[in-house]
């Protein structure tokens, strides 16, 4: 979504976490996704950080929020990475840790979720009509929390406005546009580019 967002265009490797390419593990050995590989030979292998380094080339959400929005942002986007990903982890994937109660761990994402439906500005994003850094960083970790179970997640009443917030992301173009399956790479594969329409 930043790569779009920021207009910024690289080759694209689509891969199988369950085949990963030697050329991925040769420059990120712990073999996560996403890898971005500059041209001057430095890695950056966290979600966050790639949004970082995006929004310094082209920082398309600058003077879009005034300070208190955007320390809320930093404090916001640090929590869902954080707690909310550490509790969701063991709700989605509860069958992959030792010794975990899942509905302990939904409630703990749910609480949180409780706290942010009461901040939420609207009408369209987070902030306004306008997309923005938050809405592109934890969206995705809210589409995640909804898709382990949509029919409970549906039915909380105390979370409206993050559900109409959410809708608003997965009926976004900006979702639509970077949703696309892509074949995995292979070697000698002639270069695929992302986003195609710069």
């Amino acid at each position: 979504m930043v790569l779009c967002l920021t207009d910024i265009q690289c080759e694209l490797r689509e891969v199988s976490l369950k085949n990963k390419p030697s050329s991925m593990l040769d420059i990120s050995p712990k073999g996560t996704v996403p890898v971005l590989l500059l041209d001057n030979g430095k890695v950056i292998d966290e979600s966050l950080d790639v949004i970082d380094w995006a929004l310094e080339q082209n920082n398309v959400f600058d003077a879009n929020l005034v300070d208190h929005q955007e320390i809320f942002t930093d404090k916001t986007i640090k929590l869902f990475d954080g707690d909310f990903k550490f509790n969701l982890d063991r709700y989605k994937y509860s069958t992959r840790y030792h010794d975990v109660d899942e509905k302990i761990h939904r409630e703990s994402c749910l609480k949180i979720l409780k706290e942010l439906d009461k901040l939420f500005v609207g009408p369209a994003w987070f902030f306004g009509d306008d997309v923005n850094k938050l809405d592109i960083s934890i969206l995705p970790f809210i589409r995640q929390f909804r898709l382990a179970n949509g029919e409970w997640f549906d039915g909380q009443e105390d979370i409206k406005n993050i559900k109409y917030w959410l809708n608003t992301f997965l009926e976004s173009d900006l979702l639509k546009n970077v949703m696309t399956v892509y074949e995995p790479w292979k070697e000698l594969d002639d270069p695929l580019y992302f986003p195609i329409d710069l």
